[in-house]
């Protein structure tokens, strides 16, 4: 499937400022964002084509990379295109070069310095209760993260020395490889597109320039937060590469089942068992909810699977401009464990209401009724 014009898809014209390129991605990042549209796959969608187009037009080569050469100028599956004609400066080598450059080498192919990447990002998975997802809480977690050598400040060089010059790329993080008229240009195998070599690598770091530490974090979680939503931490992802800027944390929210509650969206729901005798005579009960206890009157007759409405004693969710409401789904508990004396006494209120007749049981009536047509 062909991809879309990447200034088709942040809505601007081909000479928009790069203030008009931020205005719009701010715009689209917001109303697509994972965060607003849970569960929402074609919104996800939406936004990692969103956040590809801002990254690739806010990005002065990669721009003119796209500006003459569209998708093929920037996408290095697609190796570059433009070959600019055959004479007039870029020979047929050079033209060549490019192409293969971008398929071998990771990047454009007239880039001369180490490529710069992006950190990756990272999950952490943060499970709290009902109650702090409804009332919002602030707490602090420890993720792993790489920070700089303490020893040799980040050079990864043992003290005293210094990274050089790679003598191979002489510092361009690439090396060009000339066959016949074929210039394939690929990541220096000696550097790894550093552009530097360390002779005497440092021992607290092996060389790496950095060392793996766990790093506390401060996380502030609204109220009314939900199952399966995500809170970016800006910046506290895995650190990029050749100073390229660090990726972001995403705190994924789990909620622990509750004892009481199950939630649904903003609304909670609950099972409420009464007894037998509050059933049949009605009268005032007792039911808790995540701001405390409520007492309401339930009518005589009350019946099994009879649902409660209390508004307002739900959830309000993040993005909710009201509370949820809490429903009660009356279970009519049959008592168990009598006593000879109260066996006794149901046995006489039981003898008492079926000489009272059929209205005292409208529902088995009804239900004895149908099964008689069943047979009939």
């Amino acid at each position: 499937m062909a991809k879309r014009d990447f200034y088709e898809i942040l809505g601007v014209a081909k000479n928009a400022s790069e203030e008009d390129i931020k205005k719009a991605y701010r715009k689209l990042a917001m109303k697509y964002h994972p965060d607003r549209n849970p569960d929402n796959k074609e919104a996800e969608e939406k936004f990692k084509e969103v956040k590809e187009a801002y990254e690739m037009l806010t990005n002065p080569e990669k721009r003119e990379a796209y500006d003459r050469y569209g998708h093929a100028g920037v996408d290095p599956n697609m190796g570059a295109g433009g070959f600019g004609g055959f004479g007039g400066g870029a020979g047929f080598g050079d033209a060549f070069g490019d192409i293969f450059g971008d398929i071998f080498g990771g990047g454009r192919g007239r880039s001369s310095g180490p490529q710069v990447y992006r950190g990756a990002d990272l999950r952490y998975n943060l499970e709290i209760t009902l109650e702090q997802a409804a009332h919002g809480f602030d707490t602090t977690i420890r993720v792993p993260s790489w920070d700089k050598c303490d020893t040799c400040h980040g050079t990864g060089a043992k003290p005293g020395t210094s990274p050089v010059t790679c003598s191979t790329c002489h510092g361009h993080g690439q090396v060009r490889m000339q066959q016949g008229f074929f210039s394939i240009q690929q990541t220096c195998p000696k550097c790894h597109g550093s552009g530097k070599v360390i002779p005497e690598p440092c021992a607290a770091c092996g060389g790496a320039g950095r060392i793996k530490r766990n790093k506390t974090l401060e996380v502030k979680i609204p109220a009314g937060i939900d199952n399966g939503m995500r809170i970016r931490s800006t910046g506290n992802g895995e650190p990029g590469t050749n100073g390229g800027p660090p990726g972001d944390l995403y705190v994924e929210i789990h909620i622990k089942p509750h004892a009481v509650f199950q939630r649904e969206g903003d609304d909670l729901h609950c099972e409420m068992p009464i007894s037998f005798t509050k059933a049949a005579l009605g009268g005032e009960i007792e039911v808790p909810t995540l701001s405390g206890k409520v007492s309401f009157t339930v009518p005589e007759g009350t019946q099994t699977g009879k649902t409660f409405r209390l508004k307002g004693k739900g959830i309000k969710g993040v993005r909710s401009g009201y509370t949820g409401d809490l429903f009660c789904h009356v279970v009519v508990e049959t008592p168990v464990k009598l006593t000879e004396k109260q066996k006794e006494l149901l046995r006489e209120f039981d003898r008492l209401t079926k000489e009272g007749g059929a209205k005292h049981s409208p529902q088995s009536k009804g239900w004895m009724d149908k099964v008689k047509d069943f047979f009939e």
